[in-house]
């Protein structure tokens, strides 16, 4: 049979891409019809019979036998001297089925119909690989590395999916090497031409509270419930959880004994420093939560415009802004509001802007990033661990030391 090298591979694409029958039959029968309305113009006269199991086809044209010299379909109508060639017993007006071989068709027309079908079946793995990953937004899912990039790691899954992670979506500390599994979240999934591209991320706030119903049992079950997740990834996040049950205790379910239950978390996030905070309606008092480990003296709200003040003892206040800022930031993001602090019995204090005509607009920034924006609040803190907690020299320090102390002096 003429066909023998092109069916051969039939059976080979059910094999490889776990095609079902049915569907593969759909695309050999629609790539067999392209190939008939290029070469006659139309198919609708044409039987295609498959058997990719055991990688046969055949195709019938079916044409009307009319008398010799009034064909004028030469697709549709066949003499009755030439139907009599292939059966010597037919008349005018009887239906004749003759059997089209794929070299009839033509060598380039083979070629294209060769890779008409790889494309038709490419079309078709990517839809469904398309539909699963779709499907798979936004929940965990583990892949191995398989190539480093600069801008990305790319991953393979079980199945040979390729999966981008790119650098903006990795936790600052990540580092892995080829051939080792790293687990994420689906983020996104979007068709490229005919190809899908999908996204995971580490730096997710779903991802943290997925890992969260992955690994604390009464989350999974829905005991306890995530009211709302911010991080910093890598660096600090903080989690709000509730109960509808008065006899579970959420954060300590969630954090289990020793931070036993939350250990695996951290680890998994590159010892992330994770709050996790018990959720309520009174926004006074989740500020207050929010702001943990900082102890707060008073705030005043304004509900309208979505603004706290809060007043804490001056050695409160670096806790409450915490390094680099991220405690009052993520504070702010989960209670939505904006807040601001205030040290307790300040009010003959100067603010260190104030200063700026003395001291550089950078070296005041580095002691506002650890929560000192006041003149007292400078002068009363060690020079040497000033020093540790910033980015400051000796000699800066002292300068600042010393213009401060002319101010009060």
């Amino acid at each position: 049979m003429e066909n023998i090298a092109l069916i051969e591979s039939f059976s080979e694409f059910k094999d490889d891409k776990l095609i079902d029958r049915v569907t593969l039959m759909a695309i050999l029968e629609d790539v067999f019809r392209n190939a008939l309305k290029k070469k006659y113009g139309e198919d609708d006269n044409f039987d295609i019979i498959v058997n990719p199991d055991k990688g046969d086809l055949e195709i019938w044209r079916n044409r009307i036998v009319v008398a010799d010299g009034e064909v004028e379909d030469d697709n549709r109508e066949i003499s009755l001297t030439q139907a009599r060639k292939i059966e010597p017993d037919f008349e005018v007006g009887e239906d004749v089925s003759e059997e089209v071989k794929l070299i009839d068709l033509g060598r380039r027309a083979i070629l294209a119909l060769r890779q008409n079908l790889i494309s038709k079946i490419h079309e078709h793995d990517n839809t469904n690989i398309y539909k699963q990953f779709k499907d798979l937004e936004g929940e965990i899912y583990t892949a191995e590395v398989h190539h480093i990039r600069h801008r990305a790691i790319i991953l393979l899954d079980d199945e040979g999916n390729e999966i981008v992670l790119p650098k903006d979506r990795q936790i600052p500390s990540d580092f892995f090497r080829k051939g080792e599994n790293v687990r994420g979240i689906i983020e996104s999934v979007e068709l490229k031409g005919n190809k899908p591209t999908i996204i995971m991320s580490r730096t997710s706030p779903v991802f943290l509270e997925k890992l969260f119903e992955q690994e604390i049992p009464e989350v999974f079950d829905g005991l306890i419930t995530i009211k709302k997740v911010v991080r910093v990834p890598g660096e600090k996040a903080k989690v709000a959880v509730d109960s509808y049950d008065d006899r579970i205790d959420p954060v300590g379910a969630c954090v289990g004994m020793k931070g036993s239950r939350i250990h695996s978390i951290v680890r998994e996030l590159g010892n992330e420093n994770i709050d996790v905070i018990n959720f309520t309606n009174n926004e006074q008092l989740f500020i207050t939560r929010a702001l943990s480990p900082a102890k707060i003296t008073s705030i005043k709200m304004d509900e309208e415009a979505r603004t706290a003040e809060v007043m804490l003892k001056p050695e409160e206040v670096s806790k409450a802004i915490g390094r680099g800022g991220h405690n009052i930031r993520l504070a702010g993001q989960l209670t939505g509001y904006e807040i601001d602090v205030y040290r307790e019995g300040v009010e003959e204090d100067v603010e260190l802007k104030e200063f700026s005509d003395e001291i550089e607009d950078w070296v005041i920034a580095e002691f506002s990033k650890i929560g000192l924006d006041t003149a007292k609040s400078v002068l009363e803190q060690d020079v040497a661990d000033l020093i540790r907690r910033t980015d400051l020299e000796e000699e800066t320090v002292q300068d600042v030391f010393r213009v401060l102390r002319s101010e009060f002096e």
